[in-house]
């Protein structure tokens, strides 16, 4: 089991630690929907340094990102930042990941701590034809994500930059918390705005103690891996293992959005012809009709209790106080309004498949 350069910070604030891929990680301190509010409300910060960091560059680093990734790079300019994902050959998907332009042939990829491994080899495999810089940093840096409403008010006296001016998806190189040459990227996994710090490991517990210290008059609070999971699934952002995987097409995970065929990409061509003839299921959001709680696994079924797909996340959602859900379903079942059912042991309770995000920032 791998740690983080605050596992010990974590455990000193009493933090419930357990093990999420590969690492020893904080899934909650004080209690998931105590921490979610603060997030929705306030400010909080998530120790999320077990996730992958590969630096590509180089004349070839394009290039090479262009044919592993689905959206289009070439948009890029340095100082904004990029969702993608990686198809596999079978069409699924390898991987979901942020690509930043940090200078004119440098690029980061950022990518789930799960599949570091299974990501490198993945690039690499394709790199060969290409020969672009490739440098894998994972175990030299750290990253925090200081999310919610009052993260610009609360982070401003630690920085130069003006936070306010930093727009969606967009990051800064500057000095913060005392570091020079931090990564400040108007990024998150919350939909309550916010930030994410990369630093080296070195530099992460200065950081960290100066982000608690100035965002105490602000509420802010630590955060574990329970109300990320919480906040992220209101917003339906996908998670990868549990919405996208090495079978679920970008398409059916509805992706489209960041499939661009303006260019050839690994399986492409396979890509376009399902967008021609349609995906044969789609992922949707629900939300219980009566009371009941949605997990990963259980059968989605139609009105004569046929089973038409699965759930693939599910939570009781903390600011709607209700089951919300994603999960796959057949086409003909996909329109928002349609009425499913949630079989939850021996129980077939009803939802109805809903637009996201479920959580509407006010």
């Amino acid at each position: 089991m791998k740690n983080t350069a605050l596992t010990e910070t974590h455990k000193a604030l009493g933090a419930k630690m357990v093990p999420f891929a590969g690492y020893n990680m904080p899934v909650s301190y004080e209690g998931v929907n105590v921490e979610h509010e603060t997030v929705r409300k306030a400010v909080g910060v998530f120790d999320v340094s077990h996730m992958g960091e590969f630096l590509v560059e180089g004349p070839k680093a394009l290039e090479l990102i262009q044919k592993v990734t689905t959206n289009d790079a070439s948009k890029l300019t340095v100082g904004k930042a990029q969702y993608s994902c990686m198809p596999n050959e079978t069409g699924g998907i390898v991987d979901d990941l942020i690509i930043y332009r940090v200078k004119e042939e440098t690029y980061l990829l950022v990518v789930n701590a799960s599949n570091i491994d299974k990501d490198w080899d993945h690039i690499s495999r394709y790199n060969e034809a290409i020969g672009a810089d490739m440098r894998n940093i994972s175990d030299d840096y750290s990253l925090l994500a200081i999310q919610g409403p009052k993260a610009v008010e609360a982070m401003q006296s630690l920085t130069s930059v003006d936070l306010a001016s930093i727009s969606f998806y967009s990051f800064v190189v500057g000095d913060f918390a005392g570091i020079e040459h931090v990564i400040i990227s108007a990024t998150g996994y919350t939909g309550s705005g916010g930030f994410e710090i990369y630093c080296k490991n070195s530099e992460v517990q200065q950081v960290w103690d100066k982000v608690l210290e100035a965002g105490a008059d602000f509420g802010i609070k630590p955060i574990g891996l329970a109300a990320r999971d919480t906040l992220r699934l209101e917003m339906g952002y996908c998670l990868y293992g549990n919405d996208i995987d090495d079978t679920t097409s970008p398409l059916e995970a509805g992706l489209g959005w960041i499939t661009k065929f303006t260019k050839e990409f690994v399986n492409s061509e396979n890509l376009s012809k399902e967008k021609t003839d349609g995906s044969k299921r789609k992922l949707v959001a629900f939300q219980m009709e009566e009371r009941g709680i949605p997990r990963a696994g259980y059968p989605i079924l139609d009105g004569q209790g046929n089973q038409i797909g699965k759930v693939t996340s599910g939570t009781m959602s903390p600011s709607l106080s209700k089951g919300i859900g994603l999960g796959y379903v057949t086409m003909e079942h996909s329109k928002v309004d349609s009425p499913i059912f949630i079989q939850i042991r021996i129980n077939k309770v009803p939802a109805t498949v809903v637009k996201l995000p479920f959580y509407k920032n006010t």
